[in-house]
């Protein structure tokens, strides 16, 4: 007959190599397979006289009473452990798996309740007269972590109520960052500057909480001016309400807005607020909202300055030239040369809807965008497409201006648009005084011819580089404004 110890620390040896090897890699087949185990070890027990529920049997052998004391007191805490992953995988949602907090505070309860049964029914030890000291033992230690405690019982309400999860998007307390671990005692976020924040859980538990993560597709924008209140705010609004418009990577449900935020003697607060499907756009857009807010509000004439601060001194600057000057193609040019040029501008007004330029159209004019929105459509194989929209100081036609291209994109007022003009014929005498203009003209707009020969080209089309593109297109420059360098 086999002794019944050794069977019974072989079945737990069995059980913690399984264990520690983690086999098999299938969680659920683990548990299963453990259990088994567990209902062998009980049976070994309970069938030779060694149940858990009554002290030791051989108490004449002192060396059989304590193997057969440790199997029983293994017994109640290797169930306590199984019947914890049970719980675990039957109740506990998917989403606490990786927090960990609750399976945490379960798992203790239940390993506590083992150790005082365990203590109890096979020690013979009286659990009142311990539960009694325990208790002002408990008052003291729990005096002692009172903001601990706090913490423990605040992740489990964290927890339970589920305010966010790990991964998520959260600004806790002013602090804003993503979940990267939630323990018993804190929250750990990570911000944009890659530091670790680590929030108490009580502290969690009373702020107020903004998840950025829910609903997953749809976050919001918004950035706020300070313009003179001596601007009438229905001129202001409608600048705002452009640059809205010409933003195309927002939503277009929720539609996006601008309103008053708050006024005084100083300034009138705006607020311009946009929505996003992913928050990874909220930079970029916050960018851009910024640049078009200034764009749109200085073709209104509209000044970004508080009513306390002096307006600059007229810079004696002409409105057109400026406009030229704000032309990525003409930054170089000198003030004589911008003024030259601006004053053989003409001016072209279209109505929301009303087409600009059509698709393949080669123009002999440079058109630039004083104010309002221009859409910019492309077709390619795979339909039609908006790479971008235009607003003010923004400048469309180069290629046709530089090298006789078309413009290979139909272009569409959006709202009233204000363009002015500037022919060909008068960017030669420019372009032969100035050599290195047109190099640096012919290298801004390979650049962009090159975006959109990716953009709008089939698969098979030959690849053409950017340094080839800029050959061809001061080859182009060279014939059409009969230059010699």
């Amino acid at each position: 007959m086999k002794d019944p110890l050794v069977i019974g620390f072989a079945l737990l040896a069995v059980d913690i190599a399984l264990w520690r090897a983690g086999l098999p890699r299938q969680g659920t087949l683990r548990l299963v397979l453990r259990l088994v185990i567990f209902a062998f070890y009980s049976a070994v027990l309970f069938g030779y006289g060694m149940n858990p529920l009554s002290p030791a049997p051989w108490p004449e052998s002192w060396l059989r009473h304590l193997g057969a004391q440790i199997l029983e007191v293994l017994w109640w805490l290797n169930g306590a452990r199984l019947l914890t992953q049970s719980l675990d995988a039957v109740f506990v949602s998917r989403s606490w798996h990786k927090e960990r907090l609750f399976q945490d505070v379960l798992g203790a309860l239940v390993f506590l309740a083992a150790a005082v049964a365990s203590l109890a029914f096979v020690l013979n030890i009286p659990v009142r007269g311990l539960a009694a000291t325990s208790g002002a033992l408990a008052i003291v230690v729990g005096l002692a972590i009172q903001s601990t405690l706090s913490d423990v019982f605040a992740g489990i309400v964290l927890n339970t109520t589920e305010p966010y999860h790990i991964g998520n998007w959260v600004s806790v307390d002013g602090v804003e960052g993503q979940v990267m671990e939630m323990n018993w005692r804190a929250t750990h976020l990570l911000t944009s500057q890659g530091n670790i924040v680590i929030v108490p859980n009580s502290v969690a538990a009373k702020a107020k909480i903004v998840n950025n993560s829910r609903p997953s597709t749809l976050h919001g924008v918004s950035i706020t001016l300070e313009i003179s209140p001596q601007e009438r705010p229905a001129r202001v609004l409608g600048a705002l309400e452009q640059a809205l418009v010409g933003i195309g990577t927002v939503l277009k449900t929720p539609a996006p807005y601008a309103l008053v935020k708050s006024a005084s003697v100083d300034s009138i607060r705006y607020e311009v607020t946009a929505y996003v499907d992913d928050m990874a756009k909220k930079s970029a857009v916050t960018n851009e909202l910024y640049d078009l807010c200034y764009r749109h509000l200085d073709a209104a004439g509209i000044e970004l300055r508080p009513l306390g601060v002096p307006a600059p001194p007229q810079s004696g600057v002409d409105r057109l030239q400026r406009l030229l000057g704000r032309v990525e193609l003409f930054r170089t040019l000198q003030v004589d040369e911008l003024a030259g040029l601006s004053s053989k501008m003409s001016r072209h007004e279209y109505q929301a809807g009303e087409l600009v330029v059509g698709s393949d159209a080669v123009t002999d004019y440079l058109m630039i965008v004083e104010s309002g929105v221009v859409s910019v459509e492309v077709t390619t194989p795979s339909g039609v497409v908006e790479p971008v929209r235009l607003g003010p100081g923004d400048a469309v036609g180069e290629a046709g201006v530089l090298a006789g291209l078309p413009v290979r994109a139909k272009l569409i007022a959006l709202t009233h648009t204000v363009i002015y003009r500037l022919n060909k014929t008068d960017l030669t005498p420019v372009l032969k005084r100035r050599p290195d203009i047109g190099q640096q003209m012919c290298q801004v707009l390979s650049q962009r011819e090159d975006k959109l020969l990716q953009l709008g080209s089939p698969p098979e089309a030959q690849v053409v580089t950017e340094r080839s593109l800029f050959d061809w297109l001061r080859d182009g420059m060279r014939k059409l404004h009969d230059l010699t360098v």
